[in-house]
């Protein structure tokens, strides 16, 4: 029985629009994954702020953004936690649940490379998981050299093996809510249904125009 491929996409998605599913979508064609599996965190350990948009909110925005692709599913594990969500607990968490005959892959963007380091216990969660880094926009191509003497050559070696040439698609949720608080239209970033629910709810508007 050939051994089933499982990726966990984590992150904010505040909200998530046309990259994120994109790189999803190339990032499953790439590993051969049987399912991608969406976790929107509560908040991120190495963050001070908290997203812009309820965690109801971003479930359904991810629900109705994902609706249309059997491989896509929505978990809201890390949500239901009371204290702040590590990757490496949530792999874990979810080792537990698929069984040894499952091949975890977290996938992470190249903008997120230079945090690696302060990731709890990252060293473990490289050795757990297919810690895979995507190419995203406007970031260097993803290279881990300089952590050889942290991580030693095998978590390097793995970290490159898992690099995804994923697609290039110069969309950032931080754009998005700067140009909706702004009054801006962002119709060709994001999902027809996302764009109707963050319109009919109000989200990310600024203060000024309530």
């Amino acid at each position: 029985m050939a051994e089933r491929k499982v990726a966990l996409f984590g992150g904010t998605f505040d909200p998530i629009h046309l990259g994120h599913t994109a790189v999803a979508g190339a990032a499953a064609a790439h590993i051969g994954a049987d399912k991608i599996i969406f976790i929107p965190a509560k908040c991120s350990p190495l963050k001070d702020s908290l997203p812009s948009a309820s965690d109801d909110d971003r479930l359904a925005m991810i629900a109705l953004a994902i609706a249309d692709n059997k491989k896509f599913q929505l978990d809201d594990y890390e949500l239901k936690k009371k204290e702040a969500s590590y990757t490496l607990e949530t792999v874990r968490r979810f080792q537990a649940q698929f069984g040894s005959d499952t091949s975890l892959y977290w996938l992470v963007g190249a903008d997120s490379v230079g945090e690696l380091q302060y990731w709890y216990r990252i060293a473990e969660l490289i050795d757990v998981c297919n810690l895979c880094v995507m190419y995203r926009a406007g970031y260097k191509p993803p290279d881990f050299i300089r952590f050889e003497s942290i991580w030693g050559s095998d978590c390097v070696e793995k970290l490159q093996r898992n690099v995804i040439q994923t697609p290039l698609i110069d969309i950032s949720s931080t754009e998005i809510r700067n140009r909706l608080a702004a009054g801006l239209d962002v119709s060709d970033k994001l999902t027809p249904r996302v764009a109707d629910y963050i319109h009919k709810h109000g989200l990310y508007q600024s203060e000024a125009e309530y």
